[in-house]
């Protein structure tokens, strides 16, 4: 008869046999730094992202113009988030996606806006979020820029995305957004969408139809990078699905090119996400439709 007997050496768990040891474990305890602690979940490693490209950002804006921007944005938007929490779950909690939704207004945002306007753009914002008590449809930050461009015809300068410095700062977008891709598991999604965002310029430019330089340049191509790694990558209003994350991406990136075409303006990479988000919402509603039928 064989008899086993177990043992630890080094952090390392062994079943001793008559023919030899077996690891069982060999995990050891890891310690998490302070930094790993402090962005341990998705959303606080996108708020540290998003910080960085501010402190970047903020050497084109003149007497800390674009920090008050931005805390007046990112306060509203943490207090409408947590009071709307707390009267649908009774308990108050660190408001996360109500500070990233701030965040995001604030940068895309000119930082001349008026208060008032950044004020009802972050409301409207919130608002949207919480329509719906499961998860929001549409991306808060879009669905209330969008809002806020219609309504109050309110600048947007995308100065998050380092549109207004020196053009090889672009790198830091690059940068900060890959790891924030990483992060949430979205790389189908963003390679989707810029794959056809730039092709159907691409060709529109190369066949000589319709007027694609500016897209093909600063500001817009910064634009179109912010959004795609800090937007189109939500994980609540887009699929977690590889397949559905391709055609999530495909569908924003070919809208808001041909509206670009078509319509000109400044909103049609609101719309293009928003009408992904649509779809997204659509298809989940069917899924659960089809279920219940079966």
């Amino acid at each position: 008869m064989m008899t086993t007997r177990s043992e630890r050496r080094s952090g390392v768990k062994y079943i001793s046999t008559p023919k030899g040891y077996i690891i069982v474990d060999e995990n050891k305890p890891k310690e998490i730094s302070r930094w790993g602690q402090l962005v341990k979940t998705p959303k606080r490693y996108v708020m540290a992202m998003l910080l960085l490209l501010t402190l970047l950002g903020e050497f084109n804006s003149s007497a800390f113009q674009g920090l008050g921007h931005l805390l007046l944005a990112v306060c509203s938007a943490a207090a409408l988030d947590l009071g709307f929490s707390f009267a649908y779950k009774k308990k108050i909690q660190l408001p996360d996606g109500g500070i990233i939704t701030g965040l995001i207004i604030a940068l895309v945002l000119s930082t001349s806006t008026p208060a008032w306007v950044t004020f009802c753009t972050v409301a409207v914002a919130i608002l949207s979020k919480h329509l719906v008590k499961k998860k929001p449809i549409f991306n808060p930050a879009a669905f209330g820029l969008l809002f806020s461009l219609i309504v109050f015809s309110s600048g947007q300068s995308w100065w998050g995305s380092l549109s207004l410095l020196p053009v090889w700062l672009i790198v830091f977008v690059f940068v900060t957004g890959y790891l924030v891709t990483s992060k949430v598991n979205k790389f189908p999604q963003v390679f989707a969408f810029l794959g056809v965002y730039f092709a159907i310029f691409t060709i529109m430019s190369l066949i000589g139809v319709g007027d694609v330089a500016d897209a093909l340049r600063a500001p817009f191509v910064n634009s179109a990078l912010f959004l795609a790694f800090f937007m189109v990558t939500d994980p609540p209003t887009s699929p977690a699905k590889y397949k559905d994350q391709i055609k999530f991406g495909m569908l924003a990136g070919a809208i808001s090119a041909v509206d670009y075409l078509v319509f000109g303006g400044l909103a049609y990479l609101l719309i293009g996400l928003l009408l992904a988000n649509a779809w997204k919402a659509w298809k989940t509603a069917n899924k659960k439709v089809t279920k219940k039928a079966a």
